[in-house]
């Protein structure tokens, strides 16, 4: 057995983002992950289960954020946001696969609760750790901090956002880039290019109006917080494109993020092809296309290699309008530059299919996603649950819901605390699935007849996606797959159409599922999972959410605080 001295373990169990070199060089790991060799990540590589080992390098990333109100004008009009730091999208975290990541978080907003979500992160057996508002813990009070903890037991590429209200789509939203093997080689990693679509108007503005009326017009889009707004009815331009340069012959990995609101988007960059080495957090058999098409919520990593003549070229996130309205769907554009100095706009041409015309706002192609460690899903659905996701109206507001009921749970009464306490008791529209015994397969037939697909995200696990079509789910007839199917964390289930869908029950907690469009999230398109609910109670901090919730108690009280949503 290797031993060190207590001098070794200080040092190993101090290193911090600051400080990432070894300290002990002689100790040298399997393999070393380079330009030449992505499969390799020291004692592990692309080939290790993920879900069963993970490195723990004891190495801690730890940020510390406040969540404020300002202005901004990320497309050259002004208006008034909410952010991490001050900036939009916030600061990218940055960790290798192993390292625990700790985020204290402030609220200094002036009259609004907060609560941090990391999107696509397992949190194995640190459910309390979630950050969803009246799931895993009540809103953190105006001038009051929270600390959230998690190791990085995936690797890939994500975001965190708010998950109170719709807070997240008026800035409180960022990058999460964990570093780990790839399935290609390439030569730089370029990080997280983070797409939204953006609008003049503050989020919970245009949820009213889509509660009211419909899904709203959106005004554009951004790429990495950025662009430029063509005011049609005054030819005014505005703002700044964002900007990358290319190195001849250069393998250039891009860490597609899309944190939208209600916007589809097929990206592509003129006359570069792109090689898809992920879905989500899962490393996939890496395949070539001209575009990919992005919905809400999902991740695709791709190299990109700069093989073109020196020239710009545009690089193009259009969005779809087949579910969506934008006023500036062909406008979100950034620009790819092979000299540094050119200052011109690129006169080059997207590919044909990468246009976006008449198309409908589909995942990609599952056969292609075909994740490099190959897992089998059980082919005994004997645990389903039927899901039918539907429109209603309610008082002249428009409702979603999946399942028994609309989804509503309180902000002051999170469903942790209400496990924590030992009370049974769940309300209807809370939409409690329980799923009590350990290391077994759950199924979901989750289905439509409306014409509005929907991006659905499940926290605390990937899925694996059994089935996928338009029409009525007929099980005699229906074409599943169990040998390896695609897994991830978002997956689109098409309008008029359905998605089969199985998890492994090996992560104790109450986990939200929901759709991903703002609107529809506030508007009650979620259900909960109860997952192994006799251990929860061991993984909660009473302490914390008790503390939390009490000073949001009194903040609500002196400020009069009335939830008109669904609390997620």
């Amino acid at each position: 057995m290797r031993t060190f001295s207590l001098l070794a373990i200080a040092l190993l169990s101090t290193l911090t983002a600051s400080s990432p070199v070894n300290p002990f060089p002689s100790l040298q790991k399997r393999c070393t992950n380079s330009a030449d060799d992505r499969s390799c990540w020291g004692d592990y590589d692309i080939s290790t289960n993920y879900y069963d080992e993970s490195p723990d390098t004891g190495v801690v990333r730890e940020y510390w954020w406040e969540i404020v109100n300002t202005t901004a004008a990320p497309d050259g009009i002004e208006r008034i946001i909410l952010s991490v730091n001050g900036s939009v999208p916030g600061p990218t975290i940055i960790a290798d696969w192993g390292d625990t990541v700790v985020v204290h978080v402030t609220n200094k907003l002036e009259n609004n609760g907060t609560g941090i979500h990391f999107h696509g992160i397992r949190q194995n057996y640190t459910n309390q750790n979630d950050g969803v508002p009246s799931v895993t813990q009540c809103p953190i009070a105006p001038g009051e901090s929270y600390t959230y903890t998690w190791k990085a037991t995936q690797y890939g590429s994500s975001w965190y956002h708010s998950h109170y209200y719709v807070q997240a789509w008026d800035g409180v939203a960022g990058g999460i880039q964990i570093n780990g093997p790839a399935t290609a080689d390439y030569d730089e990693d370029l990080g997280v290019l983070f797409l939204s679509d953006w609008m003049h108007e503050t989020a919970d503005q245009e949820v009213i109006l889509a509660e009211l009326h419909g899904p709203p017009t959106l005004n554009g889009g951004l790429i990495n917080g950025t662009n430029q707004y063509n005011d049609t009815t005054t030819g005014t331009v505005t703002g700044t494109r964002f900007e990358t340069t290319f190195v001849t012959g250069t393998r250039y990995r891009i860490r597609l993020v899309s944190g939208a609101a209600d916007s589809h988007f097929r990206f592509s960059i003129d006359n570069h092809t792109l090689e898809v080495i992920s879905a989500d957090f899962v490393p996939i058999v890496p395949y070539v296309t001209d575009y990919v098409d992005i919905s809400m919520g999902q991740r695709y990593d791709v190299i990109v290699t700069a093989n073109n003549t020196v020239d710009n070229y545009w690089m193009r996130a259009t969005i779809v309008q087949a579910c969506s309205e934008n006023d500036s769907p062909d406008n979100v554009l950034g620009i790819v530059r092979y000299n540094s100095t050119s200052t011109a706009d690129p006169t080059s041409t997207a590919w044909s299919d990468a246009l976006a015309v008449g198309i409908t706002c589909a995942d990609e192609d599952v056969s292609k996603l075909v994740p490099y460690v190959a897992i089998d899903a059980a082919e005994d659905p004997t645990n389903t649950t039927d899901f039918t996701v539907a429109l209603y109206q309610s008082g002249g507001i428009g409702l979603w819901e999946m399942g028994a009921k609309s989804f509503v749970n309180q902000w002051d009464y999170p469903s942790l605390m209400q496990i924590a306490q030992g009370n049974n008791t769940w309300g209807i529209s809370q939409n409690v699935y329980a799923y009590p015994e350990a290391n077994k397969w759950a199924y979901m037939v989750i289905q439509t007849s409306n014409q509005q697909p929907h991006p659905m995200h499940m926290h605390g696990h990937d899925f694996f996606i059994l089935g996928q079509a338009d029409g009525t789910f007929d099980a005699a007839t229906a074409d599943l797959t169990y040998t390896n199917p695609p897994r991830r964390d978002v997956v689109m289930l098409p309008g008029d159409g359905y998605v089969v869908i199985a998890f492994y029950t090996d992560n104790p907690g109450v986990w939200l599922m929901h759709c991903h469009i703002a609107w529809h999230t506030t508007e009650g398109l979620a259900i909960q999972i109860l997952e192994r609910e006799s251990e929860i109670p061991a993984l909660i901090d009473s302490s914390t959410i008790n503390t939390t919730c009490a000073s949001w108690d009194n903040y609500a009280s002196e400020d009069d605080i009335v939830q008109t949503d669904s609390g997620i």
